[in-house]
């Protein structure tokens, strides 16, 4: 019951009814074309609620709600596998969303599984896109950072910085979590004049 409840106060009331027609198979005498139009809009329902549980985990987490972020994250990982494949590099943002989740409610474990997972899915994948791989990297080093081995939070920050402002310029704000997340450490460590120069960056 705490489960059903949970689910539905985060995402399940929002995609309850765009999952009916996702649900609902296609009628077996339809003509070739029908068919090709059907499996299109069964598509494009599932990338809108690939999109519309991404940005609602997205915001729970921005909240400092990682508990209801949980549920939302899940069923973008599901849905995001069921229309790019699971060895498709395309589902790593679901798995990273889960993992921030995962860190914020202290379940460090499960959150080094779904890391892992994407990990693997990045190295496997040599063309993928350094806005995938800066993502990774951040959350990498939120996780290094929560087990206290700031050394490796701090490498893996660094390359997510340098990852995102070769992405999308060294003034944007896609940057600052970056910025941010390397001043905390700073500051846990007492290097303030380090960590007042990264705050004022960001």
């Amino acid at each position: 019951v705490d489960h059903q409840k949970a689910d539905w106060v985060s995402i399940h009331e929002r995609i309850c009814q765009l999952l009916i027609p996702v649900r609902t198979s296609l009628p077996f005498l339809i003509s070739e074309e029908e068919r090709k139009h059907g499996v299109e809009q069964l598509v494009k329902r599932q990338k809108y609620i690939i999109d519309l549980t991404y940005s609602t985990a997205q915001k729970f987490i921005f909240d400092g709600k990682h508990k209801e972020a949980l549920p939302a994250a899940l069923h973008a990982l599901r849905f995001s596998t069921e229309v790019y494949g699971s060895s498709s590099v395309q589902v790593v943002p679901a798995y990273l969303l889960l993992a921030e989740a995962c860190i914020g409610v202290g379940n460090l474990q499960q959150a080094s599984n779904y890391l892992s997972q994407a990990q693997w899915l990045v190295l496997n994948t040599p063309d993928c896109s350094s806005s995938i791989r800066h993502g990774l990297h951040r959350s990498l080093g939120l996780h290094y950072a929560a087990e206290g081995n700031f050394e490796q939070a701090l490498y893996h920050l660094a390359n997510d910085i340098y990852l995102a402002s070769s992405t999308f310029g060294l003034k944007s704000i896609q940057i600052s979590g970056g910025y941010f997340h390397m001043a905390n450490i700073f500051f846990h460590q007492n290097k303030m004049d380090i960590a007042n120069s990264l705050y004022a960056e960001v």
